[in-house]
């Protein structure tokens, strides 16, 4: 019985094993069957539990997204409580005892407005000097002791001058920025003797500043903003230099008792005929160079001293000289005239016709000819005018048949300029002939 059951058991299992065989055919057969191996079922196990770690990631995270946003939210509705600082201990405070009342003071009048500083408004700031051996000497200037009666305060940005030593002699103070020159700053320079002013701002000097250099020989104020002549000059100046300026008058008496004066230099300036009346350098006996050039003159100035050596007149508007206008002078040595309105017709023949005459100067204006000059002449300029023809014969100081061996008879004429005009070489040859010691032309 027992090899029964086990021949009828092993049957069924066969019969079963060919029946699944025969149904795995049928579906290869008809292409729906797929290969089942051990690794396709633990790929599906695998995906299977995958997903499940999927979601319980993302319940995880949506549950913490959850529980931060009720804490928020409860943040926002819960009341701040107020913040409280601690309590300090006040200091009790201190009673300081009342001073005495003071009595009022009286009220003090108002200061006037200073006046604001005219062009330019920046001043560059003021050079200090190194420190000096001399206890006077002003922090702007230099003192040295190689020079100790010298006093140097040029270029150095200076407004106002300083309190000046006793012991100067000689004053430098061009190239600042001075406006007025007021009679505080030489209270102790009585022994000032040569003060150099040149090249500021100075528009006025008081008439008590050289009552206390009474020793000054030497003044130049030269390249400033005068109106005038300044007033109060000592005596005893020897040279005064004011060109450059805007000087429009003279006043009176402004040169009396000046008999020292040997310099006195206007170039530069606007003065007129009307300023200079026949009185005005009458007391100058000893003046030996007057500059009147660049002026506003239509004639020549009256009331020159018969001292005077040189006489400069150029780039003014002079065309007329007076016949006898140089007659008297005794030591006229030269005269310039340049850049003026002379023509023929304002020049008399034998104008310049005088002894003591050297350097003439009669260089752009209307000449159509050469004027008459003596023989004692050495320089003419007659450069850029209207001439011409040139004459020998007629210019020719003596005659040209005069003995060679007398040399004090023959022409000193050295130098003669006449280019600029109608002219054109050869030089006629009685021009040779006449000056024979002639060492230049310009033609």
């Amino acid at each position: 019985m027992g090899k029964e059951r086990k021949r009828e058991r092993g049957d069924r299992e066969r019969g079963g094993k060919e029946a699944r065989r025969g149904r795995t055919r049928v579906r290869r057969e008809r292409g729906t069957e797929q290969p089942r191996h051990k690794s396709c079922d633990f790929t599906k196990r695998a995906g299977t539990r995958g997903r499940t770690m999927k979601a319980s990631v993302g319940l995880f995270f949506a549950l913490a997204l959850f529980l931060l946003m009720g804490a928020v939210l409860t943040q926002r509705l819960r009341p701040k409580k107020p913040t409280r600082r601690p309590a300090t201990t006040r200091r009790p405070p201190v009673v300081k005892p009342a001073r005495p009342a003071q009595p009022a003071r009286p009220a003090q009048p108002a200061r006037p407005a200073q006046p604001e500083p005219q062009e330019p408004t920046d001043f560059p700031p003021v050079i200090f000097g190194p420190q000096s051996v001399f206890r006077d000497c002003p922090r702007e200037c230099l003192c040295t002791p190689d020079y100790p009666n010298s006093l140097n305060c040029e270029n150095r940005n200076i407004r106002v001058i300083p309190v000046i030593p006793s012991r100067t002699h000689y004053l430098y103070l061009q190239n600042n920025y001075i406006s007025e020159v007021t009679a505080e700053a030489f209270v102790n320079a009585t022994e000032v003797r040569w003060v150099n002013l040149a090249n500021n701002r100075i528009h006025r000097i008081d008439k008590q500043v050289f009552g206390k250099i009474p020793a000054l020989l030497y003044l130049y104020v030269h390249r400033n903003q005068l109106k005038e002549v300044p007033q109060g000059l000592p005596s005893g100046l020897e040279q005064l230099r004011l060109s450059r300026n805007r000087i429009t008058k003279i006043p009176a008496g402004a040169f009396n008792k000046m008999g020292n004066l040997t310099l006195l230099d206007l170039y530069y300036n606007q003065l007129s005929d009307s300023d200079l009346g026949k009185n005005t350098f009458k007391d100058l006996k000893g003046l030996v160079q007057l500059n009147l050039a660049h002026n506003l003159l239509k004639k020549m100035p009256d009331g020159v001293p018969d001292s005077v050596i040189q006489l400069f007149l150029d780039k003014n508007r002079i065309d007329d000289i007076p016949k006898n206008y140089f007659k008297g002078f005794n030591h006229l040595a030269f005269v310039r005239l340049n850049y003026n309105q002379l023509s023929d017709k304002g020049v008399p023949a034998a104008v310049f016709n005088f002894s003591t005459l050297l350097d003439l100067q009669l260089a752009h204006n209307q000449l159509t000819s050469v004027p008459l000059f003596n023989g004692h002449l050495e320089h003419l300029h007659l450069n850029h005018n209207s001439i011409e023809t040139i004459n020998g014969t007629l210019i020719c100081p003596h005659s040209l048949h005069v003995d060679d061996s007398d040399q004090s008879t023959v022409p000193r004429l050295r130098y003669l300029r006449l280019d600029g005009n109608h002219l054109s070489p050869p030089i006629p040859l009685d021009v040779i002939m006449c000056f024979r010691h002639l060492h230049s032309i310009v033609i």
